[in-house]
């Protein structure tokens, strides 16, 4: 026994819903179905991020990321607001932690007002009024857009909305391909997709491949770690970023208050030894990690990145010192011993290219047949997501990607 949809999404996290729910705004009559292979709504890293909502000053101007971000981030807020979820509006300062720092600061706002962005460079004094805790060398960056809100609360409402709009939400499911337009879930059941849309997370690669799609890519995961601080509440009032490093697709460590007001450290951006590598081995998985180790001698000497020093950096960061350590230079009021807590690791799925060793910078999305694959939803995803939703509707209505 089968059972027919006109959409099938493979992955719940927020992309996925977005999907489901921008199909749903277009096609109404249209029968949804988004399977998810976790007991609950945003287990992985649409619940495990900042919950930030960047405002699109980080990407290069012709890339998705500058246009859905920036769009992703008003569509956001006006989602929170219609679901009246809180959202803090904080704002970000980004800081130099020297002189040298400067020209890349200045090249970060030009590139941001080319995006369409509100920012505003600012010097030490107008620092100070805007965050009294934060220290610059000479300028910092003023994003008043930058906002926060509950990543785990806003993936939870937009599932709503996308049950109330007539779709469909399976949890607990496992899916495999049966055929073009086929997938069987749970083992057993047949199920008829009119379109597949692979939003599979970490998985990504693994469902492209099998469709025949993105085999010149292959996902390297790095794991994300957070220290929650026990100050009180409100006591910083803005994130505080530092510039980040151009030539890796991370943006540093670096402070984040929460809606609640909450001062958390991080994140990490270690590299994972398999897909889903939180804080045990409960899902360790051999294959992945040969396969993953497999990646590492071609992507240590890739000339895109300065690997080596990536790795030189980032591991130290298990010692929570040296975490701190890498804040203080920003905010020097922070000390270890008011940093002990430790948040939910996340992983970020991060594509490669395997020909160039090249990690993908720009979301990444490919069609295949009756099928289109979203292949690198990294950061900001959580705040383009819905901009990402209407644009993968429009453009698999419109032809598909090439």
């Amino acid at each position: 026994m089968s059972k027919n949809y006109d959409l099938v999404t493979i992955g719940g996290g927020i992309v996925g819903l977005a999907i489901a729910d921008a199909w749903l705004t277009t096609n109404p009559r249209d029968s949804v179905l988004v399977i998810e292979k976790e007991s609950s709504i945003a287990f992985h890293a649409s619940g495990r991020n900042s919950g930030v909502l960047h405002a699109g000053f980080y990407y290069a101007p012709d890339s998705l990321k500058a246009k859905l971000t920036r769009d992703g981030n008003q569509k956001l807020r006006e989602f929170c607001h219609e679901r009246n979820i809180p959202i803090l509006e904080a704002g970000k300062v980004v800081v130099t932690k020297s002189e040298k720092e400067i020209p890349a600061l200045e090249k970060l706002y030009s590139q941001g007002i080319a995006n369409g962005c509100t920012l505003e460079l600012i010097d030490e004094n107008q620092l100070r009024e805007i965050e009294p805790l934060a220290r610059t060398h000479g300028k910092a960056l003023w994003s008043p857009l930058t906002a926060v809100s509950s990543p785990i609360g806003v993936t939870q409402a937009l599932a709503d909305r996308v049950i109330e709009k007539g779709g469909e939400i399976r949890l607990s499911t496992s899916v495999t391909l049966a055929g073009p337009g086929w997938v069987t879930i749970n083992g057993s059941e047949k199920v008829l997709a009119g379109h597949i849309v692979n939003t599979a997370g970490v998985f990504a690669d693994r469902v492209a491949h099998w469709f025949g799609v993105g085999k010149e890519y292959k996902m390297m995961p790095f794991k994300g770690l957070y220290l929650y601080g026990n100050w009180e509440k409100g006591r910083m009032k803005r994130h505080v970023y530092p510039v980040p490093d151009a030539r890796n697709p991370f943006l540093g460590v670096h402070t984040t208050v929460t809606v609640d007001g909450t001062v958390k450290l991080g994140p990490t951006a270690i590299p994972a030894f398999w897909r889903e590598e939180y804080s045990d081995f409960s899902s360790f998985d051999l294959g992945e990690m040969s396969e993953i180790l497999s990646l590492f001698p071609k992507f240590f000497f890739s000339k895109h990145h300065n690997v080596p020093g990536l790795i030189k950096s980032e591991f130290p960061k298990y010692i929570k010192r040296y975490l701190v350590n890498q804040v203080r230079e920003m905010v020097p009021s922070v000390n270890v011993k008011d940093f002990q807590t430790k948040g939910r690791p996340g992983i970020r799925a991060q594509l490669l290219h395997v020909p160039t060793s090249k990690l993908e910078m720009d979301f990444v999305v490919r069609s295949g047949e009756k099928s289109t694959h979203v292949l690198n939803a990294v950061s900001p995803a959580w705040t383009s997501s819905l901009a990402v939703g209407e644009y993968v509707v429009k453009n698999i209505h419109d032809g598909g990607f090439h």
